[in-house]
């Protein structure tokens, strides 16, 4: 992934914030007939504040799950916020305009080596945890424990486990840190008029702060 340095993201803390707030990931996988592309939920375990593995499953139909007989290279991309940038936005268009439309993204990258893994305890430990970070916030909270004991065997049954063992995280935040203060400002004075609720405008915000 192409990353001037004014966009590098190396906070674990953050990558980990858009890893957890964004868990659908895009997972490529390098394989001997080409790249696999699978769009999967993850769950990531994390030790001292780093990732080093992801979990997800998937249907024992996917064609993935042939293709992995043995361990093979993946990435698996975290897509945040992000969205267009006029070049209306910046102040300093009406000065010289010299300003083009760009896009603002904030985007993780973990490398690694994908296995299966298809112990029916291992694959039932993975629903129930996918399922805990996404119902815990609910008021009700479901549980795998709650659907019909027969029902989920079965459903184990057709799914298989995938692991990601992470050697590499690339992480990058796109917030027009580039621009010069003025553009900053009035770009996120147009986002604030425009759209006030927006995800893009509260991480440019994060993102512009924490290069004051």
């Amino acid at each position: 992934m192409y990353t001037p340095n004014h966009f590098q993201e190396t906070d674990n803390t953050k990558l980990l914030g858009l890893l957890r707030a964004n868990p659908l990931g895009t997972l490529v996988v390098a394989t001997e007939t080409g790249l696999l592309v699978n769009h999967i939920p993850f769950v990531a375990d994390v030790a001292k504040n780093k990732v080093c593995r992801l979990r997800a499953h998937v249907p024992r139909a996917n064609p993935l799950t042939s293709e992995l007989s043995a361990a093979r290279d993946a990435v698996v991309i975290f897509q945040g916020a992000n969205g267009y940038i006029s070049p209306s936005w910046y102040a300093t268009k009406p000065v010289h305009g010299k300003v083009v439309p760009t896009w603002n993204y904030a985007v993780v990258h973990m490398h690694g080596s994908i296995c299966i893994r298809d112990e029916a305890d291992w694959v039932e430990a993975q629903l129930e945890e996918l399922t805990q970070q996404n119902e815990s916030a609910r008021p009700a909270p479901w549980s795998v424990a709650d659907a019909p004991a027969d029902y989920i065997k079965r459903m184990i049954a057709a799914l298989v486990g995938l692991e990601v063992t992470v050697t590499r995280i690339e992480g990058k935040t796109k917030a027009s840190q580039n621009q010069p203060a003025e553009n900053q400002a009035s770009v996120l004075a147009a986002l604030e008029s425009e759209q006030p609720a927006s995800e893009l405008l509260a991480m440019m915000r994060t993102a512009l702060e924490d290069t004051d």
